[in-house]
């Protein structure tokens, strides 16, 4: 999964209060990937070697995730993300761009997309994170010990005290709840995930970005202002549900949806292969 021989990560200054790691890789027109709740650019290890070989291929870690820095001021919720994309892709100077995100990822992608129509001319969202009604709700449904762990955090004390107590175990067992078959969870990107979370000031980053939860799915309000193409793709074990996913659709008059089979909420971890191929026959669309 995570490969000495990919270009070293850069980070670019955004702002005097933002800055974010990114990695290029490839040759051909831009593509930008953005990850999903929790996880950062080496999430995208196996799916950027199918993409490189015909586009030049951007994924960055979003704030406060991975090794980008972390503002404590910030908000963490859908606004502040699309903000943050939006002057990355004005500070790389990016047009005619394909914008391809899972997760809060797709949801940004979308949002993004629907800010910037002179720059973005396809979108491929991935297991949209856009039908939230209660704290952590898509998290939660992955299994009984997600709903409990993530549940806990919005209680004032404990959900702090919950948060600290967090390892790689912990982690695992949250994270397999997303995947259709949760062995397929690896374990050195779990062993990434679980180093980045002991940095000073992440755990409270990661509480923050949950607690945002309601601008997640306020951020449908901007998908009727898309313009570019939009394809929509789903694992068929993702935590949305299927009128979840229609009225996406119905929102971005998306021209596709495509389904992964046997596929959970990371489909770019659990099938790298099938997701290429569903965002590479997108672009011939």
């Amino acid at each position: 999964m995570l490969s000495m021989t990919e270009p070293k990560a850069s980070l670019l200054k955004i702002s005097d209060k933002l800055s974010m790691r990114f990695r290029r890789t490839g040759s051909g027109p831009p593509l930008l990937l953005l990850h999903t709740i929790r996880t950062q650019l080496e999430y995208f290890g196996d799916l950027v070697p199918f993409l490189a070989r015909s586009h030049t291929v951007y994924a960055i870690d979003l704030p406060g995730h991975g090794h980008s820095p972390i503002d404590q001021s910030a908000s963490f919720d859908e606004p502040y993300f699309r903000r943050a994309v939006i002057g990355l892709i004005e500070e790389l100077d990016l047009s005619d761009l394909t914008l391809v995100g899972e997760s809060i990822g797709g949801t940004l992608a979308l949002t993004v997309a629907a800010s910037l129509p002179h720059r973005v001319k396809r979108v491929v969202a991935i297991n949209t994170y856009d039908y939230e009604t209660r704290y952590g709700d898509g998290i939660r449904r992955g299994n009984w010990f997600a709903n409990f762990i993530i549940g806990s955090l919005q209680i004032p004390v404990l959900g702090a005290f919950n948060a600290s107590m967090e390892n790689k175990i912990v982690l695992g067992k949250i994270m397999g709840g997303g995947y259709h078959d949760p062995r397929k969870l690896p374990d050195d990107l779990l062993a990434e995930f679980d180093d980045v979370a002991k940095r000073s000031g992440y755990k409270r980053t990661a509480r923050k970005v949950l607690a945002g939860w309601r601008s997640w799915s306020k951020a449908r309000d901007h998908y009727r202002h898309i313009s570019c193409p939009v394809t929509l793709i789903y694992g068929d074990s993702d935590w949305s549900r299927p009128d979840e996913r229609e009225r996406t659709r119905a929102l971005t008059s998306a021209s596709q949806m495509v389904t992964l089979e046997k596929t959970g909420h990371f489909s770019a971890v659990e099938n790298p292969s099938g997701l290429a191929r569903a965002i590479l026959a997108a672009e011939q669309t």
